[in-house]
């Protein structure tokens, strides 16, 4: 009697694809959008007319949109460098989550422009964008109000900050004042 020496069969990464979008409703434009790709480009991985991708960008935006591990893919190349998801990322998918929220419902919640960018930080490869109308815009559909975003957004411009030389400890009144007079603005003006 043979032995099965992989009792799991795996599924085609576009069989997989496929039946991700059949059963979210999701049209393959607005799939192709979120992850960065053409139309077609989609279209030929569901088809097989060209081998299912294995850049580890595509496949981790992929991942992400779909809400799976990447490594689902039997594609996907683990890379050598780790991905690090920081606290706002985290507070992100914490608050999606509390609010039932698909990635894909979460996806369509912000214009088509802003989704790819929202997909990188959902899967740890951008920092939450230092365009404040952008985060209010995340803020909004999280239902999160302007102040707590605003921790992040402040913690992510002083990271920037240090990275470009500005010592923080050096320069603690000048810091101050900015975040004090970027906290004044976004209050006033966010209520």
């Amino acid at each position: 009697m043979a032995t099965q020496k992989n009792s799991i069969i795996k599924m085609k990464s576009s069989e997989m694809l496929y039946n991700f979008l059949e059963k979210n409703n999701l049209h393959k434009k607005d799939f192709a959008q979120m992850i960065g790709v053409t139309l077609s480009y989609v279209y030929n991985l569901i088809d097989e007319t060209i081998p299912f991708s294995t850049r580890s960008t595509t496949l981790e935006r992929i991942a992400a949109v779909m809400d799976i591990s990447p490594e689902e893919f039997a594609e996907y190349k683990i890379p050598q460098d780790p991905v690090v998801i920081d606290e706002t990322t985290e507070f992100i998918r914490a608050k999606q989550k509390e609010k039932k929220l698909s990635t894909v419902q979460f996806l369509k919640a912000f214009p088509r422009k802003q989704r790819l960018d929202i997909v990188d930080i959902l899967r740890g490869a951008r920092p939450l964008p230092l365009d404040w109308e952008s985060v209010s815009v995340i803020a909004n559909v999280l239902d999160v109000s302007k102040e707590e975003m605003y921790e992040f957004w402040e913690l992510r411009l002083k990271q920037l900050l240090q990275n470009s030389g500005f010592n923080m400890e050096n320069n603690q009144g000048l810091a101050k004042a900015i975040f004090s007079c970027a906290r004044d603005y976004i209050y006033k003006n966010e209520k």
